[in-house]
């Protein structure tokens, strides 16, 4: 039949093939169990199609139709609803479309009344197993129909069995079983002022029109928002005839995954109760039994045929999904029933064995392999993750800003986070926000916390480069750094308190919390293999320091799109060289300030090269407006002074002088270095004579690309570029050194994307700083996002943070109208992305949609883009 009309159903033994969209996962699944043969409670669904508007109440129409299939139901089964002598019971459960919460519960037992009950004592010659079934479904009745509180029943259960001095529900018998369920009808008459509904089909058809209005209510709506699933996504109900898993001795119920859901090796694991219906397995009142363990206490023990029966239905199953399962199943007196079937929970490290094992044996590709893995799930292999199990206790909650999980002291300063992590204290930055002069402390810190900033603010970029946890935007703290506090609503912590941060969720726990540390393994690497095999773009990595580099090229990073020279100068002597340079009245004082930074610069350079080793490295010149290298505090102000030899009220005014309204727009990047050309000639000179350096050592000259930043005419890259030029003739000429370089900009503002066509005559390369390019082109600024962001995106305004996934239809438009001109101004010219939606999957689709040459990320983000520029290929590739 087909199951689109909203008047058909689809009977779960057809062997038609099962829709999924209209069905809900599972309600399909359960027809693939029974097209494998594998025992399947005889039942029909209610498509999604029949399902909306069922809460107003079951429709004349509609009540005729499922009238009949219940009629098909009775005839197989030999039972016929309400009848006083054998009746049928049925069960209706949801069916949600995969990946979308289900916030349904499944209601059991439908049939039972004060005659079905005494009729079914009679059939299964046992009162107490026909009252308990009896005595559940009111319960189950009056929360799901009526919205009961649960407890209410629970006390009178609880109560009775005082009464009696039980302790177990073991002891009850079946007088206790009636007289339990004569009480829990009286608490529904309690509750609700009506008798409890005798009438079996209305006990059904008002349990579907119930369940309906669950599924539509706003908490559900906001569960499946929240879960990023459509809030208009269809339910679809199950009815089935009911199996026992309380029907005795050799009855019980379970769960079941064809492999170990943290190893993924190939040995099926599960739990059984046994005399159980499910919600019992959910409860854990009674010690659960594993399906084997070589003991006398398993299911393989109590019951080996069916323990052998459902190893053979879930190796049959994993076999014909091409994947790892999770089955629920009952077992009825011996007799096993399967209610449900779909892909296995699993770990990342699961994940990956299952996949390299289907490639290995055959049954998969390589590429639908590939397709499998959610890239983003490999942070749990390169990042500590809080236990699953342990305790949270939430003091505050912000942006999930850089992945991983640990425990330190709470320390309000940069410099002393260094010496204390000297001394080996673990410590936890925490901050309002840091500055690039918190650059040592943040090297030394454990993970940051800050009060202010968004995913792509200073913080956030430099611990991902670090591969520490950050959670930046929580905004609920205040810092008292004087008081030397930490405060959040109903909580106070002080410096040298222990916190938590959770980079993966963005929450900051009180205490020690039990961490797991990351775990690579043979298949790690497999999976990556396969990716580089199977993918088009290059993946790069944005780095500035050995460590980085080193990093980088260990995660399989094919270069470096990003080195921010910037922070080369914030720490030691070229610290002090750039605030000399910064702060002189002349150009002649300020290139004697420079000189000195240069062998330090020239040196770094030097390493970076020889680390990539014939690899490309993209070196933005200095971008950063001059305030940032210069103190704030009134005490390191004078310190500066003393080294300097200068007047501390003088270098005070000074400073200030240099402070501007909105820096980020201000008097930075190209404009910059415009007015000092002095820094353009140092930093080319200092690269150029690294790579002559290099080639004299390896007899390679590395090919660098210097990147300009924040242009947006090709006049001003003109201008900066004679001077790059000069500085390469000079070293060739002083050398006698011949080598390649590239000069480009960054596309990081809405002008020079429109006229890209103009600059791309004077640059060999664009690389798209979407961070820069995002917060201009929606007037937003990303450290102050974190505010309101959040808000945006839940009243449905951007579909997710622009500063996190990119914005394809207004910054997209943007990088598409750049290339597209870019291109016609330069046939050859070389296309990447350095903002941090390098590292984003779903960014990383619409760079390959684009077809721009190379993706560039943190170093702990690189094994993220390869695999997500590899599904990106293969997903286009598909479509042509």
């Amino acid at each position: 039949m087909n199951s689109a009309d909203s008047m058909m159903f689809c009977q779960l033994g057809s062997t038609a093939a099962p829709d999924a969209t209209a069905l809900g996962a599972k309600a399909a699944q359960l027809c693939s169990l029974a097209a494998l043969s594998l025992a399947v409670p005889p039942g029909f669904a209610l498509p999604v199609s029949a399902c909306r508007g069922l809460g107003e109440g079951v429709k004349p129409e509609l009540a005729a139709r499922i009238d009949e299939a219940i009629a098909q139901l009775e005839a197989a089964t030999g039972r016929k609803l309400g009848d006083a002598e054998k009746p049928l019971l049925l069960a209706v459960r949801p069916s949600v479309p995969a990946g979308v919460p289900n916030a349904v519960e499944a209601v059991l037992n439908i049939g039972l009344n004060d005659v079905t009950a005494e009729a079914l004592a009679r059939d299964s010659n046992d009162v107490r197993f026909a009252q308990e079934c009896y005595r559940r479904f009111i319960q189950n009745y009056a929360h799901t129909v009526l919205g009961d509180d649960p407890a209410a029943f629970e006390d009178v259960l609880a109560l009775y069995k005082e009464e009696r001095g039980y302790v177990s529900d073991a002891e009850l018998r079946g007088s206790d079983a009636r007289e339990i369920a004569l009480r829990f009808k009286a608490q529904f008459e309690s509750n609700n002022g009506e008798a409890f509904q005798e009438d079996v089909r209305q006990q059904l058809f008002t349990t579907l029109a119930a369940m309906a209005r669950v599924w539509n209510a706003p908490r559900a709506k906001t569960q499946r928002k929240i879960h990023g699933a459509p809030e208009d996504a269809g339910l679809a109900l199950i009815i089935q005839v009911m199996v026992f898993g309380n029907a005795g001795d050799h009855s019980g119920v379970g769960r079941a995954w064809s492999r170990h859901p943290q190893t993924g090796i190939a040995a099926m694991a599960g739990e059984f109760l046994p005399q159980a219906q499910g919600p019992d397995l959910a409860a854990r009142l009674r010690p659960i039994l594993p399906l084997h363990n070589g003991g006398s206490d398993s299911l393989q023990a109590l019951m080996p045929a069916t323990y052998s029966a459902l190893e053979q239905g879930v190796a049959a199953l994993e076999a014909r999904l091409r994947d790892a399962v999770e089955v629920e199943f009952t077992v009825e007196h011996d007799r096993l029933w399967f209610l449900s079937a779909r892909p296995g929970k699993r770990s990342t490290v699961a994940s990956l064995q299952i996949v390299t094992d289907f490639v290995k044996s055959g049954a998969m590709s390589e590429e639908e392999a590939l397709l499998r893995i959610d890239p983003l799930s490999l942070d749990q292999l390169l990042h500590s993750t809080i236990d699953p199990d342990a305790k949270r206790t939430v003091v505050a909650s912000g942006l999930p800003a850089s992945p991983g999980a640990v425990s330190g002291a709470i320390i309000f300063d940069a410099e002393e986070a260094r010496a204390l992590a000297a001394d080996g204290v673990r410590v936890i930055l925490v901050r309002p926000e840091t500055l690039p002069e918190d650059i040592r402390g943040l090297h030394a810190a454990e993970g940051v916390l800050t009060t202010r900033g968004g995913m792509t603010s200073h913080a956030a970029v430099i611990a991902r480069g670090m591969g520490k946890p950050c959670v930046s935007g929580a905004s609920a703290l205040r810092i008292d750094a004087k008081l030397g506090t930490l405060s959040a609503p109903g909580v106070t912590l002080k410096r040298g308190d222990i916190i938590t941060l959770d980079g993966a969720t963005g929450q900051v726990l009180k205490g020690t919390v039990d961490i797991r540390q990351p775990e690579l393994s043979g298949n790690f690497a497999t999976l990556l293999t396969w990716a580089d095999r199977h993918r088009r773009m290059m993946v790069r990595a944005n780095a500035e320091t050995v460590q980085d580099a080193r990093m980088a090229r260990d995660f399989g990073a094919e270069g470096i799109g990003l080195c921010r020279t910037e922070h080369m100068f914030f720490e030691g002597e070229r610290l002090v060289a750039i605030r000399e340079m910064i702060l002189a009245d002349r150009e002649r004082d300020r290139r004697d300030a420079l000189a000195k930074a240069l062998p330090m610069l020239r040196a770094d350079f030097a390493a970076l090269f020889e680390i990539m080793a014939g690899l490309p490295v993209t070196l933005r010149l200095l971008d950063p407006p001059l305030h940032e290298f210069l103190p704030e505090d009134v005490g390191d102000i004078e310190a500066l002074a003393r080294v300097l030899n200068a007047d501390a009220v003088l270098l005070r005014r000074r400073i200030m002088d240099l402070r501007e309204q909105n820096p980020m727009l201000g008097h930075r990047g190209v404009r910059l270095l415009l007015s000092y050309p002095e820094i353009v000639d140092m930093q080319a000179r200092a690269v150029f004579e690294a790579v002559a350096d290099v080639a004299r050592k390896t007899g390679r000259p590395p090919i660098p690309e210097i990147m300009v930043p924040l242009v947006v005419s090709r006049a001003e890259l003109d201008l900066v570029r004679a001077r790059i030029d000069a500085a390469a003739s000079d070293v060739q000429r002083e050398t006698g050194l011949a080598f390649t370089y590239l000069v480009g900009t960054m596309i990081e503002l809405p002008r020079a994307a429109l006229k890209a066509h103009d600059i791309a005559q004077s640059a060999e390369f664009f690389s798209f700083g979407t961070n820069d390019l995002t917060q201009t082109t929606f007037g937003i600024s990303r450290d102050d996002s974190a505010r309101f962001i959040g808000e945006y995106a839940s009243k449905g305004i951007f579909p997710a943070d622009p500063f996190v996934t990119l914005d394809v239809d207004g910054v997209g438009e943007l990088v598409h109208l750049a290339v597209e001109r870019g291109r016609k101004g330069r046939a050859d010219i070389h296309l990447g992305i350095c903002g941090e939606h390098g590292g984003d999957p779903t960014s990383i689709a619409f760079c390959e949609s684009e077809g721009l040459d190379y993706v560039s990320c943190s170093p702990f983000r690189v094994p993220i883009a390869r695999l997500a520029a590899a599904q990106a290929y293969l997903r286009l590739s598909s479509q042509k």
